[in-house]
């Protein structure tokens, strides 16, 4: 089978290499062409364009670079039509993959969808779109399938594929991580560990309150989870010139070793709470772009995915003016500190792990993927 896959953002490019690893089982005549990163193009994928050069966050910034994203679309289509797949794979990323959605559909190619776009919580009117455009959505969060049967559609809810790279790293004994190994060697204490994400525009915008925060806590020690593609320089020049040590590319290693963690909101904060680990919840953006967004939400109450899951907040949020140096010194000081509130999130941790059961996501949806497509050869 010919595939064209689309994942626009590093936790979409760790999820298709996931689900195209599992094709490749399958599969053995199995190609690829794609729109990821080096995860997918490990498993075979040709790489079309890199994330990196796709993930822009926030209304504001999509209109600032509009003359790209457009050209991004255009080219896009001719290449999927110039390709000819048997079926166009969207994974998350709706702006852009909901447009080529329609094109494709058009074109008579089948197309599915891998990470539902997150309709419930906003722009709910896009669910005709999809009714229209997309053969079959793959839903990881648990009340995803119930809302898409509110509007007669039937989606697969085949678990969340975070778990299955989690227990593929576990139980991986020969990732050590040499550089977290050397930080603990020349300091003992407990690690808070700074994820501040991986666009941009999110760590220019957290990562200065993240660290202006470490001297209130000497009894610890703050080490910055540095993703390989942003530049090193982008990161010093946002420390307020204070030495913090960085490790690249290695957040599962040094969740591992952490005591407590500060968390951009996204996909980090569930895998921070799949380890166990007690977080903050950090989140700020364009103002513009934050005024619109809380104008298209649908009475959605969360940003982090633990709370959503949950539907409580099990962990704390500090959004826009409330993610300031005073506030995150508060919450983090209740669960470095107070055993109770530490001990409560923890409780509430394991209560998300059983809602979300044993994975095998990125297995469901390979086979479901490749038989439906014998089935329509």
């Amino acid at each position: 089978m010919k595939y064209y896959i689309i994942a626009g953002e590093a936790s979409g490019d760790m999820h298709a290499s996931n689900l195209m690893h599992e094709l490749n089982q399958l599969d053995v005549d199995a190609e690829y062409r794609c729109w990821g990163g080096d995860l997918m193009e490990a498993e075979g994928g040709k790489i079309v364009k890199h994330y990196r050069d796709l993930a822009f966050m926030g209304f504001a910034e999509v209109i600032l670079n509009l003359r790209t994203i457009t050209r991004n679309i255009s080219f896009c289509k001719h290449d999927i039509v110039k390709y000819c797949p048997d079926v166009l794979i969207l994974v998350d990323y709706p702006g852009f993959n909901l447009r080529i959605a329609a094109f494709a559909k058009a074109q008579g190619i089948k197309v599915y969808y891998y990470i539902s776009p997150q309709i419930w919580a906003w722009k709910k009117s896009r669910i005709h779109q999809i009714k229209r455009n997309i053969d079959k959505v793959f839903c990881i969060l648990p009340f995803e399938q119930d809302f898409y049967a509110k509007y007669d559609y039937h989606a697969d809810y085949v678990g969340h594929p975070l778990l299955d790279e989690l227990r593929k790293y576990n139980t991986n004994t020969s990732v050590k991580s040499l550089e977290i190994n050397r930080i603990i060697t020349r300091d003992s204490r407990p690690i808070i560990a700074l994820l501040p994400g991986s666009r941009k525009q999110e760590i220019s915008k957290v990562l200065p309150v993240m660290v202006s925060i470490t001297e209130a806590f000497p009894q610890f020690q703050f080490v910055i989870a540095g993703v390989k593609w942003q530049p090193e320089e982008l990161y010093r020049s946002l420390m307020l010139k204070k030495p913090l040590p960085i490790v690249w590319g290695e957040t599962y290693a040094l969740l591992q070793q952490s005591y407590a963690a500060l968390v951009t909101s996204g996909t980090a904060t569930l895998e921070t709470a799949l380890y166990n680990i007690p977080q903050v919840v950090l989140y700020q953006a364009n103002g513009v772009s934050y005024v619109i967004a809380k104008q298209l939400v649908n009475g959605i109450s969360y940003i982090s995915l633990p709370n959503l899951i949950m539907d409580k907040p099990i962990v704390t949020e500090l959004i826009q003016n409330d993610c300031n140096r005073q506030r995150v010194i508060d919450e983090l000081e209740k669960i470095t500190i107070d055993k109770a509130s530490r001990n409560q999130m923890l409780d509430n941790y394991k209560q998300l792990g059983d809602i979300l059961g044993n994975g095998n996501a990125s297995l469901k949806t390979a086979k479901i993927v490749y038989e439906s497509l014998l089935n329509n050869k």
